[in-house]
């Protein structure tokens, strides 16, 4: 069974720093492209964030320059440095491969 476990959310203040961890159970993440989604208050989820197997990132022009995808795949372990944090990046954090079920996320709300 492939699952997701987003860890690392909670409230910060504006302008402060938050890292994400995603640990990934029942693939090995070295051979698969992974992203982080998120879902805001009343909006549609969202790729936030993308890296492939090569280790060639992407981003949302909304938080590029401010967050950072990598992985480790001795760890299975899919991570997302986020600074300099706006309110507007509260939402529900996610990592996934595509193609497999989603996790339960994590809350990340910035506010002041």
């Amino acid at each position: 069974q492939v699952q997701f476990v987003e860890s690392g959310g909670e409230l910060v203040q504006p302008g402060e720093s938050l890292s994400l961890s995603c640990a990934v159970r029942g693939i090995p993440i070295r051979i698969r492209f992974m992203a982080w989604y998120r879902q805001g208050p009343g909006k549609q989820r969202e790729l936030v964030a993308g890296i492939n197997s090569d280790g060639t990132t992407s981003y949302t022009e909304a938080v590029k320059g401010r967050f950072t995808i990598s992985r480790d795949n001795t760890k299975n372990t899919v991570y997302l440095q986020m600074n300099n944090l706006k309110p507007e990046d509260t939402a529900v954090y996610y990592c996934r491969c595509p193609g497999f079920s989603w996790g339960r996320g994590t809350q990340v709300t910035v506010s002041s």
